[in-house]
């Protein structure tokens, strides 16, 4: 029920008399505070009833941020590189960690386990050979052989006999470890100056990964600890978008992750478990996008409980646009069968371009979510429309900042989007890459940085809901 069941009327009212009450003398405050109450009501959160054990709780958590707001570093103010370890020493950040966070819905496969666990636990396998890029990036391959040579690679070296040559293995683990992620100790903005730069180096550390990850025995080891890091941060459900292997049966592929779900949530009886969201880079051309879609409804017949949907990837503002694609997306529709679309779109800041149509387009196909949904606040549109529909955003704040779509994270429409209690579901998008883990960080930046002092425990309650919705 709503704190203000005729909310809009009381609004339409207080504003009358506070116009009336100008001229003749200073306004009523029971005016002022019931519309302060009517905005609070309506923020993310704003209707959650709290028992008083809540209310204790809530309490000691809107003193720890004052603390966090008040300081000269305040870290969604910075970049995120630079704000991590602050955040990290938090003891708001350390309580967030213990909150369950309901679901992660928009996590990419090849970005969800820790850098440090792939180097230690598969760079150290037999077999893995490495060579070294044109473009400074490196690449891997496990063979029971000496492997072909790669186009603008260096000849192949084992990775075995490397260290066995190297004197100092930790250097090289080091090095390594910086091409499989773009956190850096370094300036950030100096090192990646413009959004053309860090997407090269995103798309050259996501294939140096996938050489790692693509090995059957590795693929299984994986799949398994990114759930176990997405579960110790208190998360109980994922939704994961993959890229498929290309030299593996997609079948196989989709099974093996059921199978490794399944032994996990045996292993994990409270985890609720997990489904794949199915992907093709939006680079592709036309005749590729036929074949995926067929594929992919070939699978969701296949696997119709572990297989949500279908999703385009890639910098959406270099891919194809979404209608580029509408006679291969329609085919399922024309059919008669059910392929629900989780479409990435609305993350670029080019207004008015044709990429920034994929909102409304997303919209036209029906989509059940839209993943960022960054430009959302220039499309009233597509914005009125998503909340009619309850087509929740998935809101990836460290992701949008690294990507350098926003500089301060209290400039991010998500901050706006919050306050009037748009359906939106905060994830993490690629935490490996970005040098953080789980959901706990971007939890973090959206309670502190979107919400401010307003947000309070009955938001951080709305928003584990919403992922369950």
């Amino acid at each position: 029920m709503e704190v203000f069941p005729q909310r809009h009327l009381v609004v339409t009212l207080c504003m009358s008399l506070c116009c009336l009450w100008g001229v003749l003398s200073m306004p009523d405050p029971k005016y002022r505070d019931a519309l302060i109450q009517i905005e609070a009501s309506m923020q993310t959160g704003g209707q959650v009833v709290l028992d008083e054990d809540e209310k204790r709780l809530n309490s000691r958590l809107l003193q720890m941020k004052q603390k966090e707001v008040m300081r000269a570093d305040f870290p969604p103010a910075m970049h995120f590189f630079k704000a991590r370890d602050l955040i990290k020493e938090s003891p708001l950040f350390s309580l967030l960690q213990k909150v369950p966070k309901g679901a992660a819905l928009h996590v990419h496969d090849l970005a969800m386990v820790d850098v440090e666990w792939l180097v230690k636990n598969v760079t150290y396998r037999p077999y893995l050979y490495m060579c070294f890029t044109n473009s400074q990036s490196i690449r891997f391959i496990f063979s029971s052989e000496w492997p072909k040579l790669l186009p603008y690679c260096s000849p192949w070296v084992l990775l075995e006999k490397l260290r066995a040559t190297t004197i100092n293995s930790t250097e090289l683990d080091d090095s390594i470890k910086r091409n499989l992620t773009i956190f850096t100790d370094l300036d950030p903005d100096v090192l990646y100056p413009t959004q053309d730069v860090i997407w090269g180096r995103f798309e050259q550390a996501f294939l140096a990964v996938l050489g790692l990850v693509s090995y059957a025995p590795v693929f299984t080891d994986y799949y398994y600890q990114g759930l176990r890091e997405f579960y110790t941060d208190n998360v109980m459900y994922l939704e994961v978008r993959a890229l498929l292997p290309e030299h593996h049966d997609k079948t196989w592929a989709l099974k093996t992750y059921q199978e490794v779900t399944k032994q996990f949530t045996a292993d994990h009886p409270d985890f609720f478990g997990a489904r794949l969201i199915f992907t093709v880079h939006r680079g592709v051309n036309s005749t590729v996008m036929a074949s995926v879609v067929e594929e992919a409804m070939k699978l969701k017949r296949e696997f119709p409980d572990f297989m949500a949907g279908f999703d385009l990837v890639g910098r959406e503002d270099q891919g194809r646009p979404l209608w580029y694609f509408r006679n291969e997306l329609s085919l399922p529709s024309d059919r008669g069968l059910q392929l629900p679309f989780y479409f990435h779109a609305g993350e670029t800041n080019l207004e008015g371009s044709e990429v920034d149509q994929n909102l409304l387009d997303a919209l036209l196909f029906n989509t059940s979510r839209l993943g960022h949904g960054f430009a959302l606040l220039r499309h009233p549109v597509a914005k009125e429309l998503s909340k009619k529909r309850g087509v929740a955003l998935e809101i990836c704040p460290i992701s949008n900042q690294v990507m350098k779509l926003v500089d301060d994270l209290r400039n991010h429409p998500g901050a706006a989007l919050m306050a009037e209690d748009h359906p939106l579901v905060i994830s993490s998008d690629d935490p490996a890459m970005f040098g953080s883990s789980g959901l706990s960080y971007d939890f973090y930046q959206a309670f502190v940085g979107f919400g401010g002092l307003r947000s309070n425990i009955g938001t951080l309650k709305e928003l584990a809901m919403n992922s369950i919705r």
